[in-house]
């Protein structure tokens, strides 16, 4: 088995292309984290019953996280209503796509959701030119006592972390009793255990290689 993370999106989509053995895709640049969209299915299945039919709305940095990409395809499947939400300048080119419904107001993007998902501010990847400040995406996007309002009273609020607090989150929402960050911490052990077993289980057939390449 080869687990990989990598800067460039494609890259474990390339090794399984060489390799006879099992490749777990943990974060291709850009494109697409699956095990963190298992462990997000996993988590809002436990804390709402269901996956069916849920609004699930992601906020925040759309363009560079490839964690909204993979929950947007897995969540699809159960015919839940995905939205996106963030200042214009973070969201991808091709968001609609995605066959997610887009927003730029977190006021309307909120409305009746069932989950709602936070997205790291990556500093790391952002220019000047994208963000005016962190002080006023706090003040527009930032999830608060005020935005979480718009969401249904039952909501829960997810994150994959690191958080910055204070930015994309304040901390009495990050700690409060809709917060579920930290049972989404131990799903990510549970659900990647769990495909690890599943992939080098007695039963689990290696995949093809084509022998020309």
């Amino acid at each position: 088995m080869i687990i990989i993370r990598h800067g460039a999106s494609g890259a474990p989509n390339y090794v399984a292309s060489k390799v006879g053995c099992s490749v777990i895709n943990a974060g291709d640049g850009m494109h697409a984290h699956p095990t963190q969209a298992l462990l997000d299915a996993f988590t809002i299945r436990r804390e709402k019953g269901t996956l069916d039919n849920l609004v699930v709305t992601i906020v925040g940095d759309i363009a560079h996280s490839r964690v909204a990409r993979s929950n947007a395809h897995l969540l699809k499947l159960f015919g839940c209503e995905v939205r996106v939400v963030g200042p214009r300048t973070l969201l991808p080119a091709a968001v609609d796509s995605l066959g997610v419904r887009v927003f730029d107001q977190p006021g309307e993007a909120l409305e009746g959701a069932d989950v709602v998902m936070v997205l790291r501010i990556q500093r790391e990847r952002l220019g000047g030119a994208l963000l005016p400040s962190l002080r006023e995406y706090a003040r527009t996007f930032g999830i608060g006592p005020r935005a979480i309002e718009h969401a249904k009273p039952d909501a829960i609020v997810m994150h994959p972390g690191p958080m910055n607090r204070g930015v994309e989150i304040e901390s009495i929402i990050a700690d409060g009793s809709r917060s579920v960050v930290l049972d989404q911490v131990e799903a990510g052990v549970a659900v990647r255990m769990a495909l690890l077993y599943l992939l080098t289980g007695e039963t689990a057939e290696a995949p093809a290689v084509d022998e020309a390449d």
